[in-house]
This record gives C-alpha cells, structure tokens and sequence, in this order.
C-alpha cells in the first residue's frame, strides 16, 4: 500500500481541479502555492508512484513533455495542433479493439493510448476569423 503523505494528496487534488491535461511543470508551480518548499523531485517522485499504482494516468504525446491526468479510464484524447492543448474526447471507447489486437497479434496489451488531432474549436474560429477579416 502506498503510503499518503501530504504532497501525494496536494499532487492528487490538483490534478483532480483541472481537465487541462498539465506538464510537472504546471503540476509543480500549482503545488508549490500550497507547499512552498517542495522540490521538482519530489514532484516527479510522487507523479511515478502515483502512476504506478493505478490513481493518475500519464500520456506520452509524440516525444512533447509528458502530460497527467486524475482520470484513469480508457478514453480518447484530442490535441489541437495550434494551441497545443489536450483535450478528452466524450466518447465511449471501443471495447473490441484491444481483443482484436491481442487476438490477431498474440500481443498481450495492458493499456493503449488513441489520440486524435487537428484543430480545436476555439483556434479553428480564430482562423476563420482572420481568413475573412474580421476582428
């Protein structure tokens, strides 16, 4: 059993405020606020044995900086390639696919990420706004 300690739980509740998808980074500066002296170590310790067992999801996005997440569910993610935000995609995920795989690969898959990308809503009216001259 993983022992609990005050920034596992800091760490663990900041991740749970937000569906913004952060880097240690982000993760770091927000704990920091409530614990003003803990190090990025720490931060980055506490990140992995989190993962480890099971209460955080990590996403590795294509050799960009790691990125968390409270939600630990097989969910579809979204990455808008302007603004570089991580999106999560409501939608239920495809149960068939990984015994698919497994069955025509002999693979045996514990976990698989799918992440589509493209252009966010927000960044896409932002385009299309300055196509057509508006302000």
């Amino acid at each position: 059993m993983i022992k609990r300690s005050k920034q596992k739980e800091v760490i663990l509740r900041v991740l749970r405020s937000t569906t913004s998808h952060p880097t240690v980074t982000w993760i770091y500066d927000e704990v920091r606020k409530e614990i003003p002296r803990i190090s990025l170590g720490t931060v980055y310790r506490n990140l992995k044995l989190l993962r480890e067992r099971g209460e955080i999801s990590e996403l590795n996005l294509n050799s960009a900086p790691s990125r968390f997440e409270a939600r630990t569910d097989i969910h579809y993610h979204f990455i808008c390639e302007k603004c570089r935000r991580v999106f999560d995609v409501d939608e239920p995920p495809d149960k068939r696919l990984k015994g698919e795989v497994d069955q025509k690969t002999g693979f045996q898959i514990s976990s698989y990420q799918i992440e589509f990308r493209g252009v966010c809503r927000e960044c896409r009216e932002t385009m299309d706004k300055a196509e057509s001259g508006e302000k």
